[in-house]
């Protein structure tokens, strides 16, 4: 079984999948959002494909720690993905930075910027679900 982390933006969701060690996060996909039924079944493809049992979502979250637009969003997602996945287990996860932190792996890897913009969400994705597992492991 393996983990799966989420990247929820407007118009994106970037997707990174964890290896069947739950060690290492690799990027997966960006899904182009076409609406939430359309997002759901897309996500429902990729967790029977790689066998996932839970799912990491990035929590955004202010610098002060409060929860904003974004961050409801985010949680308002959570719940409805957990309603249609079956109580599937999903951990809200702090994300803070993580979009910057992709932003400047992919500027230093000189990658143009249509190619940045199409996988940004992917890499800020990769950035949550390996915090999430280097804890879980650090913690083991």
């Amino acid at each position: 079984m393996r983990i799966m982390g989420l990247d929820l933006g407007d118009k994106t969701i970037g997707v990174a999948v964890s290896d069947e060690t739950k060690l290492i996060a690799q990027g997966y996909a960006t899904i182009r959002r076409k609406g939430l039924a359309n997002d759901l079944d897309n996500l429902a493809e990729i967790i029977k494909e790689k066998q996932i049992n839970k799912i990491v979502l990035g929590l955004p979250k202010n610098m002060n720690n409060t929860i904003g637009e974004r961050g409801n969003k985010s949680i308002e997602f959570a719940e409805t993905l957990k309603n249609h996945l079956n109580d599937m287990e999903i951990v809200l996860w702090d994300e803070r930075l993580t979009t910057v932190s992709a932003e400047r792996v992919l500027l230093e890897a000189d990658v143009k910027r249509k190619r940045r913009k199409n996988h940004i969400d992917m890499i800020a994705a990769v950035f949550i679900l390996q915090s999430y597992l280097d804890l879980q492991n650090k913690n083991n």
